[in-house]
């Protein structure tokens, strides 16, 4: 199969380097999802049961972060729309690194600053990672022959999981180098804005073109 995809490969240049922005900045977020956890219980010292909380309510958030970049998508095109995610997603991360350092509790919730910028932030971030992450695979969905879904959504899943360990590779070191999760989340930024310098060079009619061209 995967011999297969390479071959259909040269013939889908324009959906090749989608997928090559596309794996680097999945990558990031992937890595934001992997390591908030520990930033909350170790940076802000969140207790388990706020962190489980806030779980929940991202998984909610994202349904409606999903329809929302949909109707933007509509408007704007799917590619823009990806991009405006990945603008937000920048701010996140610099944000994890910047804000939520004041302990103080905020009487009126009973609940430490910090921890109310990062449920904050939560919402924010679950309003992004569900409509990235449809739009993403809908703008893929496009680019690819009819008929050879299977195949290409197998080499989108495997090429993910090759690429999987990056993110989380440059956060570990950085974090080991300076002693900083602040730090390690902030390089994180770097796959975010590898995507959106290679998003825009993707042509998605040309794209979309080849692949029906593909399927003849």
């Amino acid at each position: 199969m995967i011999i297969f995809i390479a071959r259909k490969a040269r013939v889908l240049p324009e959906a090749m380097k989608y997928l090559g922005a596309y794996l680097l900045y999945n990558d990031g977020i992937q890595t934001v999802i992997a390591i908030a956890a520990i930033f909350a219980a170790q940076e802000l010292k969140m207790s388990s049961t706020n962190l489980i909380l806030v779980i929940l309510m991202i998984q909610f958030v994202a349904f409606l972060g999903a329809h929302g970049f949909g109707r933007m998508a509509n408007r704007i095109g799917a590619r823009n729309a990806v991009l405006v995610s990945l603008v937000i997603w920048s701010v996140c991360v610099i944000y994890a690194f910047a804000g939520m350092r004041n302990p103080a509790v905020v009487a009126a919730v009973g609940m430490p600053q910090d921890q109310l910028e990062f449920w904050i932030l939560g919402f924010v971030i679950a309003l992004v990672l569900g409509g990235s992450q449809a739009l993403s695979r809908s703008l893929f969905a496009q680019m690819i022959p009819k008929d050879q879904e299977a195949e290409f959504y197998s080499f989108y899943e495997i090429s993910e999981r090759g690429t999987s360990w990056l993110g989380t590779f440059v956060f570990g070191l950085v974090n080991q180098q300076f002693g900083s999760l602040r730090l390690g989340i902030l390089s994180i930024i770097f796959f975010f804005i590898c995507g959106l310098a290679l998003l825009p060079l993707v042509k998605v009619e040309k794209a979309i073109k080849e692949g029906q061209a593909a399927s003849h």
